[in-house]
């Protein structure tokens, strides 16, 4: 009974992935316009960021209920203690990205283990993806591939972050009524770098569903 459960679970990742970053790409488009009012663009900015954090949450939901279903399927011979872990793990994680998103917390240290969760995740993604082809476990091959593309998937989220560094002072600025020529500028360069990475998730979520229609029974 509890495989229907896992299956539902990881299609709703993935429809809240993807189409919650449909739903910020198209507010970051009403950002950048720099001719239309300073409160019309603070609030594309407010949705942007609210509805940006379905994708980022179902990023931290899509490793423990794709565990739970390969588990529950046979394709990982895993006690399910590890499954509750990785559950209990994602609950910490998601709890830290909702702290950074509302500001709520001691950001200072909110800031930096959620950080090293996503690091923490990455590496071990790439480890037990190395690992299986090694031959040090088995593991079906798409679910090898599957990891790799959960962990391209972080990795395009820590590069937005990056490239997104520049967006926060400039948006202060906008948000206070000083947007000028220079801090425009900011906004539209900064959310221009992010597609990129937007659109490599994108295309990445598109070949885990692949596999997933793919995927032996």
């Amino acid at each position: 009974m509890a495989d229907p459960i896992w299956i539902l679970l990881h299609i709703l990742v993935l429809v809240y992935w993807l189409g919650g970053d449909l739903g910020a790409f198209y507010a970051s488009s009403l950002l950048v316009q720099d001719e239309r009012p300073a409160a019309g663009r603070l609030a594309a900015a407010q949705i942007l960021l609210n509805v940006d954090m379905a994708p980022r949450s179902a990023m931290i939901l899509a490793f423990p209920t794709g565990l739970a279903l390969a588990v529950s399927r046979g394709w990982l011979s895993l006690d399910w203690t590890w499954v509750w872990i990785a559950f209990a793990v994602a609950a910490v994680w998601l709890l830290l990205a909702w702290l950074v998103h509302l500001k709520a917390g001691p950001q200072a240290l909110v800031k930096p283990l959620d950080t090293f969760i996503r690091y923490a995740a990455l590496a071990g993604l790439l480890a037990g993806a190395l690992a299986s082809l090694a031959g040090l476990y088995d593991a079906p091959l798409f679910l090898v591939l599957k990891f790799l593309i959960l962990a391209l998937a972080i990795v395009c989220g820590l590069l937005i972050r990056r490239v997104l560094k520049p967006f926060g002072p400039a948006f202060a600025a906008l948000a206070m009524g000083q947007a000028g020529a220079p801090e425009n500028a900011a906004i539209k360069a900064s959310l221009s770098n992010a597609k990129l990475y937007v659109l490599t998730i994108w295309t990445a979520l598109i070949a885990a569903a692949t596999l997933g229609v793919y995927t032996p029974a």
